[in-house]
């Protein structure tokens, strides 16, 4: 009687495939058959990348990475500099503004030592401040540019005046300095005033 019943529901039933025959028709790799697209009777092919595409699109996107790391460290390095650079020239206003009493303490040492009657103690005070003074800003970076029989250099010295030599070998030379020139950290804070022979 059972059999009767699944014969009778087979008959009556709508036409549906068996589960058996499902995984049949469904294919060898478990995927479902192309569709047709209706009306072409053309199966879809499954649409592929263009790969020239890809590739293009990734050696854009390695070009661009490339110049934003090579813009980024040159970045890097232009602002360490202007750190270093700000760093050594810090007291570069504070330093300026001390050279016209390392120059005045110079003067009254040459002042004091070409008076017949000056006292020694006087002489030695004065040569004391002006070398502690000097010994100090030597230490934060100062140096005095040697000027006194070398060949004038624009980038060092400033000519304030020629005077007449009888040596050949002092012409074109420095032969006095009217006022000392400094740098600081390498950089010119002031050029040396110097009489140049001719």
């Amino acid at each position: 009687m059972q059999a009767d019943k699944k014969k009778h529901q087979a008959q009556e039933g709508p036409d549906v495939p068996h589960v058996e025959e499902r995984d049949n028709v469904s294919g060898a790799n478990g995927q479902a058959p192309a569709q047709e697209e209706p009306g072409t009777g053309i199966a879809q092919a499954e649409e592929t990348p263009d790969v020239n595409k890809l590739k293009e699109q990734l050696d854009q996107t390695n070009d661009r990475l490339l110049r934003l790391h090579a813009e980024f460290d040159n970045y890097r390095k232009r602002t360490a500099k202007e750190r270093l650079d700000l760093v050594l020239t810090a007291s570069e206003d504070v330093i300026k503004g001390m050279l016209p009493v390392l120059d005045d303490c110079q003067r009254a040492l040459r002042t004091l030592e070409k008076l017949e009657n000056a006292d020694p103690v006087s002489v030695e005070g004065v040569n004391l401040i002006y070398s502690k003074l000097l010994t100090y800003l030597q230490g934060r970076g100062l140096k005095i540019i040697e000027a006194k029989g070398k060949p004038l250099d624009t980038d060092f010295h400033c000519a304030v005046a020629k005077t007449p030599v009888k040596e050949k070998k002092l012409k074109g030379k420095i032969v006095d300095v009217v006022m000392e020139g400094y740098t600081l950290n390498g950089k010119v804070i002031r050029f040396a005033n110097v009489v140049v022979g001719e």
